[in-house]
């Protein structure tokens, strides 16, 4: 199943090029520590979501001072917990993602991965590969959660509603949504008022 995500933004790399042009780098520098578009800007998150037979898996991988309002190291008591309160957020998807309850989805596995929270454990019992690309030591820190579902009627999963998430991490402004489903792959740029991604 993994590929499937892996592939995602190779396969719909023409449809969301355009999104990406203005990342591009001729030198080294932290956008190159990043994986799908190579982009780490503020304000704009990525997912990635394939349902294949009954298994639903939802990648979501964004600066962290879209989810936090910063990226620095937790180190006031403020700042401890505004990261509690989005892990809390983020160890919810159910609400977040608009999954259809006649669709039967239940959460087998959520990880969620940043430098800002460290020390929390069980989160990298399954690293992959990739993990340790996903941020930059220094200034820059990123948010990856990674979420498997096993849906009892996945018919009845038309797509996702990122509308609650959006709620819930103001600093969020857009979301390139990439998605394979029964019906093929599409991408689209997601906002507040338009975030909505059908399969």
């Amino acid at each position: 199943m993994r590929h499937l995500l892996l592939a995602l933004p190779f396969a719909l790399l023409p449809v969301i090029a355009h999104a990406a042009e203005h990342h591009h780098h001729d030198h080294h520098d932290h956008h190159d520590e990043h994986a799908s578009l190579g982009s780490h800007e503020h304000g704009v998150a990525q997912l990635d979501a394939a349902l294949e037979g009954t298994v639903l898996e939802i990648e979501l991988r964004s600066p962290a001072i879209n989810l936090l309002g910063f990226e620095h190291a937790a180190n006031s008591a403020e700042d401890k917990r505004k990261v509690a309160d989005a892990r809390a957020q983020l160890e919810q998807p159910g609400r977040l993602f608009g999954l259809s309850a006649e669709a039967g989805c239940k959460l087998d596995e959520a990880r969620l991965e940043s430098p800002l929270f460290a020390g929390k454990g069980h989160e990298h019992e399954h690293e992959h590969e990739h993990e340790h690309e996903q941020h930059d030591a220094g200034t820059h820190s990123d948010v990856h959660a990674h979420y498997r579902y096993d849906c009892s009627t996945p018919d009845a999963l038309t797509g996702l509603d990122l509308r609650a998430l959006f709620e819930a991490f103001p600093g969020t402004e857009k979301i390139q949504a990439q998605v394979i489903g029964p019906n093929g792959q599409q991408g689209k740029l997601l906002r507040a008022k338009q975030a909505q991604i059908t399969f």
